[in-house]
């Protein structure tokens, strides 16, 4: 979240639950009353909340912020249950670990999967159980797994002998999950398969050498690569986890019982068809598995269109027909997801002081425009070639509001 300050829409967690899943025993209800629905906010609520907070107080140096819809994690929830039904998600936490966002996945009953011992330090400082916790890094530092056995973290990844031989030394009762390579990353913008993830040539050798260390491998994750990747990629990654769990029973060793089929879900029409597909092979492969745990790790499916960010235009420059904007945030700060996740922003204008009337400019002419992050490298370039209206800056502070692309209403979409 680059340090941005994080504002929450509309009721508060714990009231939002006791409203759609029940939390604490509601007060009695009026005669007539009826049961809040919990729903993502309207274009039109969201961009009345964010210029509520333009205007307030609070936002009088005009300083970056989010917006936080809780309405929205509770309809990707239902999503979720509606097209994985079976398949409980561990939220990454690397994605966005936003406290407030944490704790309301883990009330609608998320676990979280943790790459580091930071993160499992942050989930554990939110009530959540060790037990819910998933350390799914394939190769940790010794420290990180003598941390995980102290605090009762005993569920892990590994795809090497050297983990192997770390995690009996430090963490014997852990148990394993093999992390296989996928052969397809089905075209992901950030594939995982070229760091991690066990060759098929390479999980025999695995197996005997956990087996050896008396370990128990409870089952094999995988992970097809994360942004747009081809749902048709879990096809090929459940057969050859399919395959794994032959491979255990024929070396005598203990019942698998858990496939955890990772990330790589985008909420829309990818996660409709990605669920589809995932339904389809656990049905071809695991039908006649008892006692199966099935888990997945999404974290931009949650993450993604539930926080709207709002900038400042703080500069501007006209060259003919060009505009180019300076804007209170960037590359280097909340957008280094273009840098490192390889996405692509839209945004849409909140012409707060100079065009309240038409907040949107709707109808108005638009330019080809450039907007530019706050600092002197000139890689921080959010957008060029980019069509908006004349929009003013310093003390017209006209913001521009920035959400995932799924969302279209308002801002920066990050595809």
């Amino acid at each position: 979240m680059a340090g941005q300050t994080v504002i929450v829409s509309g009721l508060n967690p714990a009231a939002i639950l006791q409203s759609t899943i029940g939390g604490a025993t509601p007060a009695p209800a009026a005669e007539n009353d009826h049961t809040r629905k919990v729903v993502p906010l309207s274009r039109d609520a969201l961009q009345d909340f964010m210029v509520s907070i333009i205007t307030q107080k609070l936002q009088d140096e005009k300083q970056p912020f989010y917006v936080l819809d809780l309405g929205e994690v509770v309809s990707l929830m239902d999503q979720w249950n509606a097209g994985l039904p079976n398949i409980r998600p561990f939220y990454a936490v690397k994605c966005n670990p936003e406290p407030s966002f944490l704790s309301m996945l883990s009330a609608m009953g998320s676990n979280f999967d943790c790459a580091s011992r930071a993160e499992i330090e942050y989930v554990l400082s939110l009530g959540i159980s060790p037990d819910r916790i998933v350390f799914a890094n394939p190769c940790k530092p010794e420290s990180d797994i003598i941390f995980a056995a102290k605090v009762g973290v005993n569920l892990t990844t590994f795809d090497s002998e050297d983990e192997v031989y770390k995690i009996r030394k430090h963490h014997p009762k852990c148990e394993l999950l093999l992390r296989i390579k996928p052969m397809d990353d089905g075209n992901a913008r950030c594939p995982m398969g070229p760091k991690y993830g066990a060759l098929p040539e390479e999980v025999e050798p695995l197996l005997r050498t956990a087996q050896a260390a008396r370990l128990t491998v409870s089952g094999v994750s995988f992970h097809i690569g994360s942004g747009d990747a081809d749902s048709k990629a879990y096809l090929g990654a459940i057969a050859a986890a399919k395959g794994v769990f032959e491979t255990a029973a024929r070396f005598g060793m203990s019942k698998m019982t858990v496939l955890d089929i990772g990330g790589g879900f985008t909420s829309g029409h990818q996660f409709t068809t990605a669920s589809a597909a995932v339904r389809s092979a656990l049905e071809q492969h695991f039908h006649d598995e008892q006692e199966l745990t099935i888990i997945a790790e999404p974290g931009r499916f949650f993450a993604e269109t539930a926080f709207t960010l709002a900038t400042t235009i703080i500069g501007k420059r006209v060259r003919g027909e060009l505009r180019e904007y300076w804007i209170n945030d960037g590359l280097y700060g909340s957008m280094n997801c273009v840098l490192y996740d390889h996405a692509t922003v839209n945004a849409t204008p909140l012409a707060c002081m100079s065009n309240r009337s038409n907040l949107n400019c709707g109808g108005s002419k638009t330019f080809p425009s450039t907007v530019f992050g706050p600092t002197c490298d000139a890689l921080d370039t959010v957008l060029r070639d980019y069509q908006l209206p004349e929009l003013q800056s310093a003390c017209s502070s006209s913001p521009v509001s920035h959400k995932k692309s799924k969302d279209l209403l308002i801002g920066f979409a990050l595809n």
